[in-house]
């Protein structure tokens, strides 16, 4: 039998990029969890990720997926507790590839969405109203300083 992680896996998967930014900013906000990513699956599908206890996993995706409702389409939500050490090193893997393509997706970002991937961003060297008055380029300058 395959080793367990003591951790879980969470996903919520919605149509479109400001769903699935609203989701993340609900899941992290809600419980203690980490992000590991937001993937883009298929065209306008993108996939949040979280992982932590089994209990705060299981909330933020209850809370990102209520949140990615109001706003937009969640095509599915799931929460993996203690999954196989395989399952996880896959998911982990895979985390850290969508990650080295991220600096494409976020080149193909309209300004609406860059402005809505800063007010998620706590670190960000421009806050408020800078980010309403920013152009592309200085949002995308300002989230690749954030990194």
């Amino acid at each position: 039998m395959a080793q367990a992680v003591h951790e879980a896996l969470g996903f919520v998967e919605t149509q479109g990029l400001v769903a699935a930014l609203e989701a993340a900013d609900a899941m992290l906000k809600s419980a203690q969890v980490s992000l590991m990513g937001i993937e883009r699956t298929d065209a306008a599908m993108m996939t949040v990720q979280v992982s932590g206890e089994t209990a705060a996993v299981q909330a933020a995706v209850d809370a990102g997926t209520a949140a990615a409702k109001r706003i937009g389409h969640v095509v599915s939500s799931h929460v993996i507790a203690r999954p196989t050490r395989e399952v996880w090193n896959m998911q982990q893997s895979e985390a850290s590839s969508s990650r080295s393509t991220s600096n494409l997706a976020v080149e193909n970002m309209t300004v609406h969405e860059l402005r809505a991937l800063a007010r998620t961003r706590e670190n960000l060297p421009i806050q408020g109203r800078e980010i309403a008055r920013a152009n592309k380029q200085q949002l995308l300058d300002a989230i690749r300083d954030s990194k």
